[in-house]
């Protein structure tokens, strides 16, 4: 995914649902082995460390904060961003689509699905997911980018039974007055190449 920064939640301290709350679990109540501070505090190291190239690190200080608080979508999100960049992808598709089911808005989200799935050969939901994310967002180029090389995989994969027809998931409209591709063979990346998320990057966003 490209670079962005963390979302931090508006009222972040306040423990509000869905919120990055800074209550939390106080640091004299820890439990056990839990990291030092409280739940906010482990989302900002965590958020921190995936910005630094740590995922494997960042993926132990965001699930703990995600236990804590598994209403929050913020933490839910930098989770599966981590996840994703440590190659954790069915993990990272899990939690890419809890934050997309609870706001189907949430574009990035829809993108991040998308993109898991590829990772994990499921082609035509992530057609399905970065249709979404690029209806919502059409001027981020990476979730265009993303659509067409899943849509390309698609295409060529059903090269060997015909072309695809149109409706069909893959399917690619020619340009106007562009001739018919040879049967079987289809335009654009090889298969089985896909945009993957950079899960750390620019986004200044707040939790519905």
């Amino acid at each position: 995914m490209d670079e962005r920064d963390e979302r931090v939640d508006e009222g972040a301290g306040g423990g509000t649902a869905g919120a990055v709350g800074g209550g939390g679990v106080p640091g004299q109540q820890r439990r056990s082995g839990d990291p030092a501070g409280d739940v906010y505090e482990w989302f900002r190291r965590g958020v921190k460390l995936l910005a630094q190239g740590n995922p494997a690190a960042a993926e132990q200080l965001l699930a703990r904060a995600a236990a804590a608080e598994p209403a929050s979508r913020s933490i839910r999100e930098a989770l599966a961003r981590a996840q994703f960049d440590a190659g954790a992808y069915a993990a990272a598709l899990e939690n890419f689509r809890a934050v997309a089911l609870a706001d189907p808005s949430d574009d990035y989200a829809q993108f991040g699905w998308g993109v898991a799935a590829a990772r994990l050969g499921d082609f035509e939901t992530s057609a399905e997911h970065l249709a979404l994310a690029v209806a919502m967002r059409p001027d981020i180029d990476h979730y265009r980018a993303a659509l067409r090389q899943t849509r390309a995989t698609l295409a060529a994969r059903a090269g060997a039974f015909g072309p695809l027809l149109p409706g069909a998931p893959g399917y690619l409209e020619p340009p106007a007055g562009a001739q018919d591709a040879p049967e079987g063979r289809a335009s654009g990346p090889e298969p089985g190449t896909t945009a993957g998320p950079e899960p750390t990057g620019e986004r200044d966003r707040r939790d519905g």
